[in-house]
């Protein structure tokens, strides 16, 4: 059974950090593309960041030169780091692996004074 684990969201004050960890079992992600995604109630999923097998990286342009997602293979683990954050960032953030649409729990950012 797979299972992808998100972790690490919380809430932060504006201009703060979290990093969040996604960490896969069940399925082996090294050759696998990796999605961050992140949703406001009301609205649509968004796509903010993707990593491929080779560590090629891209991000939505609100989030560009503010978060960063890596990627451990021996750990099977993603992660999204996120510095700088502001209010607009809250959201509940979500893993996925997209050629087989698996898909975490999520996991809450809040970022407020």
């Amino acid at each position: 059974q797979v299972q992808l684990v998100e972790s690490g969201g919380g809430l932060v004050q504006p201009g703060g950090s979290l990093r969040l960890s996604c960490v896969v079992s069940g399925l082996d992600t090294s050759a696998t593309v990796m999605h961050w995604h992140r949703q406001v109630p009301g609205k649509e999923r968004e796509l903010v960041a993707y990593i491929s097998p080779r560590r090629v990286t891209n991000y939505a342009a609100s989030v560009k030169g503010r978060f960063t997602i890596s990627r451990d293979n021996a750990k099977n683990t993603v992660y999204l780091q996120m510095n700088n954050l502001k209010p607009e960032d809250t959201a509940v953030y979500y893993c996925s692996q997209p050629q087989y649409n698996y898909w975490g729990q999520g996991t809450q950012v809040t970022v407020a004074s």
